[in-house]
């Protein structure tokens, strides 16, 4: 299927690693110019590098701190500025879920709260505030925010919080949005192999005396494939997504961790 991509440009916040490198590869790989944002200036710019060499296609690697307006200003404009216009968003740029013990209770302060929310749920709103009246005067565009499936189960408080947040942030966009031609969808992965899943793995193995491979299947035990869903293969979805071929789906939801055992959603 061609996915029509072709000449499409896009910003990925988040971008220099894991799912948000990943999308960005994706998305330049289908024929988007990508402006690929994070914290980091030496490692987006080491990432940008790496992917254009791959792909053939321009990408650009700009700093941002999505908890900071005058950033996310300022890196939306510049994407305006290196690619011509903007036509795709992907919100990646957050905390990581599923590395370590989620704080129980007794161990939530108000600024670990606030600083989860203000990068995830707040920093995606202030990307979409920003990006979204270039891809309406051009009456076309795709919003993909990353946020994953504690927005379906308990375990993590403020995690599950910052995920049902960005659904609803998701599906209000959508329905204001939908009429000027954009879409705006969520992604829900489940927990994805990255390049930093081998540390992760190799650390419980130590902590538990279990193997390597033991640690990994009990990480994937709820998994319905069997396995840990890798990052290039949310990438493919979200590159769907981010296609004019996508445009059935607004306002919605896809999870994407290999089927969780259990719970029926509809």
């Amino acid at each position: 299927m061609d996915l029509q991509l072709t000449g499409k440009r896009a910003l990925v916040t988040g971008g220099s690693k894991g799912i948000g490198r990943a999308v960005a590869r994706q998305l330049a790989l289908e024929g988007v110019d990508v402006v690929i944002a994070a914290r980091n200036e030496t490692e987006i710019k080491d990432a940008a590098a790496a992917l254009a060499a791959e792909t053939g296609r321009k990408v650009v690697g700009l700093t941002v701190d999505t908890s900071d307006d005058a950033s996310v200003k300022a890196v939306v404009a510049g994407a305006v500025a290196a690619l011509g216009g903007l036509d795709i968003l992907v919100n990646a740029a957050a905390k990581p879920g599923g590395q370590s013990a989620p704080p129980k209770l007794a161990e939530i302060t108000d600024a670990l709260f606030w600083d989860d929310v203000n990068v995830k749920v707040m920093g995606y709103l202030r990307m979409a505030r920003e990006a979204a009246p270039h891809m309406a005067a051009n009456g076309w565009g795709r919003i993909i925010s990353i946020s994953g499936l504690a927005a379906r189960s308990t375990g993590s408080t403020i995690g599950s919080i910052r995920n049902v947040a960005v659904s609803a942030l998701t599906k209000n966009l959508a329905d204001e949005l939908g009429p000027q031609g954009i879409n705006v969808t969520v992604v829900h992965p489940g927990l994805t192999r990255t390049e930093k899943t081998p540390s992760v793995v190799a650390a419980r193995a130590a902590a538990s005396g279990k193997s390597a491979a033991e640690v990994e299947r009990g990480m994937a035990s709820s998994v319905a494939i069997g396995r840990l869903v890798d990052a290039a293969e949310v990438a493919d979805i979200v590159a769907f997504l981010a296609s004019p071929r996508s445009v059935a789906i607004n306002g919605d939801a896809i999870a994407c961790g290999g089927g969780i055992r259990g719970a029926i959603h509809y």
